[in-house]
């Protein structure tokens, strides 16, 4: 989406990331890059559907506490290196009472290719701590009481309510705010103003989905530094987009 650069061949794409399916946009859209930006945004997260019909959350869990700690790692961090990580640290510890009695050593040991272990690994035992006091050991099911868990913000809570709880939830991370600015959806780089204006845009129950089919064209198609607009379902809507 940024001039300059001319399309190309698809390359392969990432293990585990679903193939798109026709990336080509239909011809003659009434909807272009200056039309409103609910209509963009719609008809957007329209293509994307088409596109990329197979989206899901990349972190591989099977409870809440599962996807919160693998959150909670994946800051800074690649999706693929936590979840090599994850399988042997949920093996060795299982559940909230485990991970909130683990010596810290040795849990930060098991989460150091992750990067800024001390810190995660203080967050985690803290947020589990928590769970273990005041939950039961559950992951609870609303925004304020996940966000006061150590380490845990509007991001992460977003994606445990809407991922595991199915609740509407707009999800910001990178990939967001770097394409929704180039969308020309929003015209901030805060999260929760992003936040807001999606859940502005989108029907609530495009919210948790459309998050994880723009990281997914992100990832292979509007890639950050060599997007490849000439392939973009978005191109005719994207003021960004490269012409060439």
């Amino acid at each position: 989406m940024v001039p300059g650069h001319p399309p190309g061949p698809l390359r392969s794409l990432p293990c585990g990331m679903p193939e798109p399916k026709d990336l080509q946009p239909p011809s003659q859209r009434r909807i272009g890059p200056r039309s409103a930006p609910r209509l963009r945004a719609r008809e957007a997260a329209r293509r994307l559907a088409q596109a990329w019909p197979d989206s899901s959350c990349a972190l591989h869990h099977a409870s809440a506490l599962e996807l919160l700690v693998s959150t909670i790692l994946s800051a800074q961090c690649t999706d693929a290196r936590v979840n090599q990580v994850t399988p042997g640290l949920f093996r060795r510890w299982p559940d909230a009472a485990a991970l909130a009695g683990a010596p810290l050593e040795e849990l930060t040991a098991a989460v150091h290719s992750c990067g800024t272990h001390n810190q995660k690994a203080r967050n985690i035992q803290g947020a589990c701590r928590i769970l273990v006091e005041e939950h039961g050991g559950r992951v609870p099911d609303s925004l304020e009481e996940i966000v006061r868990l150590p380490g845990v913000g509007r991001k992460t809570a977003n994606c445990v309510l809407g991922t595991w709880y199915g609740r509407p939830a707009v999800v910001v991370d990178t990939h967001m705010i770097r394409i929704l600015g180039l969308l020309g959806l929003v015209d901030s780089k805060d999260p929760e103003a992003i936040e807001r204006r999606m859940m502005d845009l989108l029907p609530p129950e495009d919210w948790v989905v459309f998050t994880h089919r723009i990281i997914d064209h992100g990832r292979a198609v509007c890639i950050a530094r060599r997007p490849r607009c000439g392939e973009c379902v978005l191109r005719d809507l994207c003021p960004s987009a490269s012409t060439a």
